[in-house]
């Protein structure tokens, strides 16, 4: 997320007014969130490349349009990036995603059994959130990959807070059903 809305806000206008300088500034501002949200919900790293790139071009292409309408920059493209991936799945006809390419190694050593174990419990909560249903993953993704409060995730999804938080409920009660091996 960008450090100082201040300066985030004066980007925008100019991105708004064609200063593609300011606009370059807001990728480079919000381009890892987008890819990060991109590759946990396709699972390939060139397709989250692509994707992240569609939402920029998407981006720059509505943003004489763009009005804030009490919604910072940040979730404009994570709707977008919502829109860009619901268009890859529909022309794939495939939900998946994957956490272990977006857990980053730690910068203090762990031992080979323990990068294992971690390596398979990632795969186990990959596999699990894979099986939730769309609207589920994205709530899963918003709060605990992106860190989101409630009141930004209803704003990126267009729902209440109060039903983020019920969607939130039902996917850690599935999750929980189907990492412990029970049937959803």
């Amino acid at each position: 997320m960008a450090g100082d809305p201040r300066r985030e806000r004066e980007l925008v206008q100019r991105a708004i007014a064609g200063d593609a300088d300011a606009f370059g500034a807001l990728y480079l501002m919000h381009l890892d969130a987008i890819y990060r949200y991109a590759l946990l919900r396709v699972r390939n790293s060139t397709e989250a490349e692509d994707l992240t790139e569609q939402v920029f071009l998407k981006a720059w292409q509505a943003i004489p349009g763009y009005r804030q309408y009490g919604k910072d920059f940040i979730h404009w493209l994570y709707t977008i990036a919502h829109n860009v991936v619901v268009d890859y799945h529909r022309r794939r006809d495939s939900v998946h995603i994957s956490l272990s390419d977006a857990v980053i190694e730690e910068e203090h050593e762990t031992s080979v059994l323990d990068a294992l174990v971690q390596a398979e419990d990632v795969s186990a909560l990959s596999a699990a959130i894979a099986q939730l249903p769309e609207e589920q993953q994205q709530v899963i993704i918003l709060r605990f990959v992106e860190g989101l409060n409630y009141n930004e995730v209803a704003r990126i999804m267009g729902k209440s807070e109060g039903a983020c938080r019920i969607i939130q409920y039902r996917a850690l009660l599935a999750l929980n059903k189907l990492l412990v091996g029970e049937q959803v």
